[in-house]
C-alpha cells in the first residue's frame, strides 16, 4: 500500500512539474513574440541603440557630421496632420526629431506612446523659427504658444529609411 501511495505522489509531482514547466515555456513565448509593423523600408532590427547610447552619440557630433545608426525610443509626439515627423525620446528631457527621408512614408496619427525601431541617419541642425513654427502648427499646438516661438532651436535630428512600430 506504501508503494501505491509513493507511486501516486510520484506521477502527481511529475504532473504538476510539467504543467509548470509548459506555463513558464508558454510565458517566454510571449515575452519574445512583440510584433511590429514595418513603414518604410524593412530592415532588421537586431541590436538597436538605446536611447541613452544615441544620446551619448548625439551629445559628441558637431553640425554637418552624420551617423547612420538604428535605434529603440518611444514616440513623445507625432503629426498630427499626415504622420510626416515624429519627436523620439532620448531621455534628460530630449528628443529627437525624425523625418522621414524623401516624404517617402508615413506614421499613424495616433502613435504616440508607441515603442519604435527608426534606421537611418542621426545628425545636428539648427531649425529655423519658420520651421518651428509649422511643427508646432502640425502638433495642433495653441496659436499662442506658436507665437512664443521666436528663435531658431538646436536639435538632434534623424532621417529615417524604416520605421518598425509595436503595435
Amino acid at each position: 500500500m506504501k508503494r501505491l501511495l509513493f507511486a501516486g505522489l510520484v506521477v502527481a509531482g511529475l504532473i504538476c512539474s510539467c504543467k509548470t514547466t509548459n506555463k513558464e515555456n508558454s510565458n517566454e513565448k510571449n515575452v519574445q513574440k512583440t510584433e511590429y509593423v514595418s513603414f518604410g523600408e524593412n530592415f532588421s532590427s537586431e541590436n538597436p541603440l538605446s536611447k541613452t547610447e544615441l544620446l551619448n552619440k548625439y551629445q559628441n557630433l558637431k553640425a554637418g557630421d552624420t551617423l547612420n545608426v538604428q535605434f529603440s525610443s518611444s514616440v513623445n509626439s507625432v503629426c498630427k496632420k499626415k504622420g510626416c515627423w515624429m519627436k523620439l525620446d532620448l531621455g534628460e528631457d530630449k528628443e529627437s526629431m525624425v523625418r522621414f527621408k524623401d516624404y517617402g512614408f508615413f506614421v499613424p496619427l495616433n502613435s504616440e506612446k508607441k515603442e519604435v525601431i527608426v534606421k537611418g541617419k542621426a545628425f545636428v541642425t539648427e531649425i529655423s523659427v519658420q520651421d518651428l513654427q509649422h511643427y508646432a502648427k502640425d502638433a495642433g499646438k495653441s496659436e499662442e504658444e506658436i507665437a512664443k516661438i521666436t528663435e531658431p532651436k538646436y536639435t538632434y535630428a534623424f532621417e529615417a529609411t524604416g520605421v518598425q512600430m509595436q503595435q
